[in-house]
């Protein structure tokens, strides 16, 4: 008799965040990395946005209430291993949010990525909201994902360089998270990202691809550490195989529509199935 499926092994991860219309960033985004990742995704969606690889178009709240029935209901019935948070866009849906992670006690992975603005440069949070972010949620986060214009708004300074970049990582420590993971992928040269503890820095360098084809890869790079933590890795652990994945993500980039295509979630299927495009 074949044996059954232990269902309760399953690596679960809630992505709480906006969607994407255009499938490259936000929800849609964080999902596809799950499932390439071996973990089974669930979300929570907190915005609409009417978005292409061009622009964002038009965005529409949730109710704060309506997003915290998706967490409990998802919480309640499924469970989670690890959270990851994107696009909040307001102070109404941290606080919601922030309140729902500490009652339901689904924070011990909980990755927050403070996303802030688009690939095409269009705000995805509320000038004000920044502070509820970093007094509310970021106590409760493991990880906490800026990359150097985020890291930059969030200590009131310019993050340019490496040194800069360690500074930044002192600074949001303080904040709350246990962990700073500062991305440098805009960096002059070789792309790093910088992650810090409190007392040691690990550098996680790459080669940078030539590419416009990048649409949601913060996104990405959040939600592939999730699913490591999901999956029970270390936090470095985690943040060393979400590197090497967005790389290759970002190496096969699609080249779709006419602004920033998206990276490709799922290319090693892709490879492994023998599907190349030309």
């Amino acid at each position: 008799m074949k044996e059954e499926l232990n269902m309760t092994k399953i690596p679960r991860a809630l992505t709480i965040a906006g969607s994407d219309s255009g499938g490259g960033a936000g929800i849609q985004a964080d999902l596809k990395t799950f499932s390439a990742l071996g973990v089974f995704g669930m979300s929570a969606i907190t915005a609409l946005t009417a978005q292409n690889t061009v622009g964002v178009h038009g965005v529409v709240e949730l109710d704060p209430a309506f997003v915290s029935s998706q967490i409990h209901a998802v919480v309640t019935d499924i469970g989670v291993d690890a959270v990851k948070t994107g696009m909040l866009s307001n102070a109404g849906i941290i606080s919601r949010v922030a309140k729902d992670i500490e009652a339901l006690q689904i924070g011990a992975n909980l990755v927050v990525d403070p996303v802030m603005v688009a690939k095409s440069g269009d705000a995805l949070l509320r000038r004000e909201a920044i502070e509820t972010l970093v007094r509310e949620l970021f106590p409760l986060a493991l990880v906490v994902t800026p990359n150097l214009h985020e890291a930059g708004v969030l200590i009131g300074a310019e993050v340019t360089n490496r040194e800069d970049m360690k500074e930044a990582a002192k600074r949001i420590k303080s904040f709350g998270p246990r962990y700073v993971l500062i991305k440098g992928g805009h960096l002059a040269g070789t792309p790093m990202d910088l992650l810090f503890d409190g007392t040691n820095f690990r550098e996680y360098s790459n080669v940078r691809y030539d590419t416009p084809h990048t649409h949601g890869t913060g996104c990405t790079f959040a939600s592939a550490i999730a699913a490591g933590l999901a999956r029970g890795l270390a936090v470095e652990e985690a943040v060393a195989q979400a590197k090497s994945y967005i790389t290759g993500a970002i190496r096969q980039g699609l080249p779709l529509g006419k602004g920033h295509g998206p990276v490709h979630h799922f290319y090693e299927l892709y490879r492994l199935a023998g599907w190349h495009f030309h």
